[in-house]
């Protein structure tokens, strides 16, 4: 039964690929320009003057918005974990073979997988800042948009450097 599914979806392997890809992308830099640009720009300026409330109010709107876009990451990286596995297991591949692809593999369940974790713990559930907005805890929500940079600050560089090294090994299958 499994091989002839496999042999099945075989017949579209770069088009899985293709998809995997795409959704690499989106998972990648759906949120890296918004950050960079927007969201650390906004807690500077809100550092300077931590009590102004114009620069209070830009922020937590930026915030706002983020959490807005950040599904888009959020619906490819479950599609980058389903078409990743599908691919290697078309593809044949051994990982004792192919060190670039432990090396990417690593990357992804030893980095990735943790923030990602925390990540949609912070948009969606426990963290959201909006369920601290709808109970009226000014306090828990000043708290979680805090918690929320610090996590940005932490993960920001080691996804700028990682992201690409990804790429690279796919890409590239550099015999190690």
């Amino acid at each position: 039964m499994l091989d002839t599914i496999r042999q099945v979806l075989m017949l579209w392997y770069m088009e899985i690929k293709f998809v995997h890809l795409l959704f690499v992308m989106m998972w990648g830099m759906s949120t890296a320009v918004a950050y960079l640009f927007y969201v650390r720009t906004a807690f500077l300026q809100w550092e300077k003057a931590p009590q102004d409330p114009e620069r209070i109010a830009l922020r937590n709107w930026i915030m706002e918005q983020f959490d807005k876009g950040v599904i888009i990451e959020h619906i490819a990286f479950p599609m980058v974990l389903i078409t990743g596995p599908t691919l290697y297991w078309l593809g044949d591949w051994n990982v004792m073979d192919a060190q670039w692809l432990a090396i990417k593999l690593s990357i992804v369940f030893f980095i990735f997988l943790p923030i990602e974790i925390i990540d949609y713990w912070i948009s969606h559930f426990g963290g959201r800042k909006s369920l601290h907005l709808q109970r009226g805890d000014d306090d828990k929500y000043e708290l979680a948009i805090l918690w929320q940079m610090q996590f940005f600050r932490w993960t920001t560089p080691l996804v700028s450097l990682f992201i690409p090294a990804m790429i690279f090994l796919a890409v590239v299958k550099p015999s190690l």
